[in-house]
């Protein structure tokens, strides 16, 4: 592995998701890896998979060859305002992550817990 490639590509990853507002969390679970393999990503201590860097590409919103330094990050105009479904919160993305990992029945109970919140406003 090429540490200077490694670390290119983990330092574009980090900066596409900061001004996309996603945790590494978030970034992880899109592209369908563990967080802690993607943190090591982002740290530029391993090189994804070609399937792995084409889905992080895609997520993060930039190109192969800005991922890798061949061509200077571009700022555009849609990166202030992240897209739709990532509009939410980090912490409602975090709680739906973990809502997603429980049975039937702890998923009724967080139901009638949340109905019992009034919404803000």
């Amino acid at each position: 592995m090429e540490k200077t490639l490694a670390s290119r590509l983990g330092g574009a990853a980090r900066l596409a998701r900061t001004r996309l507002n996603l945790t590494q969390a978030d970034v992880a679970e899109r592209i369908g890896i563990a967080s802690e393999v993607y943190g090591r990503l982002e740290r530029g201590h391993m090189l994804p998979s070609i399937q792995t860097f084409r889905r992080l590409c895609t997520v993060l919103s930039i190109s192969a060859d800005e991922a890798l330094g061949l061509k200077p990050v571009q700022e555009v105009k849609w990166a202030a305002e992240p897209p739709s479904d990532y509009g939410e919160s980090a912490e409602l993305r975090r709680l739906m992550r973990r809502a997603k990992q429980l049975d039937r029945t702890s998923i009724r109970i967080l139901s009638v817990l949340a109905a019992q919140f009034k919404p803000r406003g």
